[in-house]
């Protein structure tokens, strides 16, 4: 049973920004559409080629002996698709990346990736939950990564940290998302556009963004921090967990979507908080909030032209085994509507399985459009499914898009046991515990990436399935792990982070 409702999120969803100052709801005046980003822009071209790279993040890997120091990998993408031989692998030991490996950093925990100077080329933004600073255990941090003809390279990375106020466990980088939020400088709002950076502690939102000429590689902190205590439900604390960006509202500037749970007296109850953009950053506004958490994912799933939200809810008190709701625009100013449009279990009509205590059914999402038919279709990961009598062993399903939103119809599931998948499902394995949809070839069809971080005992490895006419296939489906990038692969838990 639910002990809070949308209503009680809501009245008790009041943000302060920098010195106390509330969060505005924007004005409902005429402005120039924003169509949709959350799923036909992906913004991770690191080389300027014109095809998705991939970032994917390693925590628990052993650099220079620093056991779980970590690492990130990158796979540049061209027409033949996403590939295991141009690719580079960064961490803290990376000449010119600020710091050293550590053991315990969990570098490359979360990531993402965005164009934060206006150059053309997406950079990547690597997070550190667990870096420790200036004594300060697991205090966290982040490092930019620039794109380039080449790549990403350490040359010229950045630092980033809560320059504010760093505390021991705040885990500073434990999620981050990059958009254009607002702008680099109000007084000009349409000069220099570029995506700023949003990064999450355990109770507190950061926006870093860099000034608004094209050769600035330095971020700055604009804002004091969204805390939250002030987004936690009614009498109860609140930890953030992750974030997702898209055009809620039809203006000018990306939303921001952040999940989390409570903690406290009622801990574990998944909750989700909206912002909208604004030219200034201490105008973001409220956009509601919403049941369930800690994964949401931004797409069109009912393909109107205006992104809509959705929410895996794995929490406690969540529907049996997990669920998604989906959440649509209104097609105007005031954005999500407050009730969801749809809510899918493995018990829903359709939809293969059976719902069961533990699946974590919707603890991970991504959006793409598996077919090519030009709707997204949604990937639902369940890292807790029991495949047989293979405990965690996990699976993958994704609904298709349809003219009135997701559907049943051509769903697929996935799991290690499906015909043509490599391997064979082990206990632990969390097949599934990250997925991305994506186009790495250009041709207008998403495949899958499905990671499962605990296979060979946390080394983890990340498989392909192609995309077809029909949706996703298991024919011509293959695996890798981070050996097969020339890094190292015992208990690196690689694939515990890929970039949306």
């Amino acid at each position: 049973m639910r002990h809070i409702t949308s209503a009680a999120l809501t009245a008790a969803a009041v943000f302060a920004l920098g010195g106390g100052a509330m969060i505005a709801a924007p004005a409902a005046q005429a402005v120039a559409p924003f169509p949709s980003i959350g799923w036909q822009q992906h913004n991770c071209d690191f080389d300027g080629n014109g095809f998705d790279d991939v970032l994917i993040g390693a925590p628990g890997a052993t650099v220079s002996g620093a056991k779980a120091a970590g690492y990130v990998s990158v796979q540049y993408s061209s027409s033949s698709g996403l590939s295991t031989t141009k690719k580079s692998v960064l961490h803290q030991n990376t000449s010119g990346v600020p710091g050293a490996s550590e053991a315990g950093d969990g570098f490359g925990g979360a990531v993402a990736s965005g164009d934060l100077d206006n150059d053309g080329y997406d950079d990547a933004i690597v997070g550190i939950p667990g870096e420790d600073l200036a004594g300060l255990s697991d205090a966290g941090g982040a490092v930019v990564f620039w794109g380039s003809p080449s790549g990403l390279h350490g040359s010229d990375s950045t630092w980033l940290e809560d320059t504010g106020r760093s505390r021991a466990g705040a885990r500073f980088g434990l999620a981050i998302e990059a958009a254009r939020y607002f702008a680099p400088d109000p007084a000009d709002p349409d000069a220099g556009p570029r995506d700023s950076v949003a990064v999450l502690e355990n109770d507190t939102l950061l926006f870093f963004t860099s000034a608004p000429t094209a050769a600035a590689r330095q971020l700055k902190a604009v804002d004091a921090g969204v805390r939250a205590r002030d987004v936690s439900p009614l009498e109860t604390g609140f930890a953030f967990r992750s974030l997702s960006h898209g055009n809620y509202n039809e203006d000018s500037w990306a939303d921001l979507a952040i999940s989390g749970v409570t903690t406290g007296d009622r801990p574990g109850i998944g909750a989700t908080q909206v912002l909208h953009g604004a030219p200034d950053v201490e105008a973001l506004g409220d956009g509601g909030a919403f049941e369930g958490g800690p994964a949401v994912v931004s797409s069109d799933f009912n393909h109107d032209g205006q992104d809509d939200l959705a929410i895996g809810d794995t929490g406690v008190g969540s529907p049996l085994g997990g669920s998604v709701s989906v959440y649509l625009g209104k097609g105007d100013l005031s954005g999500l509507d407050p009730a969801p449009a749809q809510t899918w279990t493995q018990d829903s009509p359709g939809v293969p399985g059976t719902a069961e205590a533990g699946d974590r059914w919707g603890a991970e999402l991504s959006s793409g459009d598996t077919d090519g038919d030009g709707r997204p279709d949604l990937a639902i990961g369940a890292p807790g499914e029991d495949v047989g009598s293979v405990s965690d062993a996990g699976a993958v399903w994704t609904l298709r898009g349809a003219p009135g939103g997701l559907t049943a119809t051509g769903v697929r599931s996935f799991d290690q046991n499906s015909s043509g998948v490599p391997g064979a499902a082990e206990a632990s394995d969390r097949w599934g515990g990250q997925v991305r949809l994506i186009d790495a070839n250009a041709d207008g069809r998403f495949g899958l990436l499905a990671a499962a971080p605990g296979e060979n005992t946390d080394d983890g490895f990340v498989w392909v399935l192609p995309a077809s006419s029909s949706g996703l296939t298991a024919t011509d489906s293959w695996t890798y792990g981070g050996a097969r990038l020339g890094a190292t692969a015992a208990n690196a838990r690689f694939g515990a982070a890929i970039d949306e």
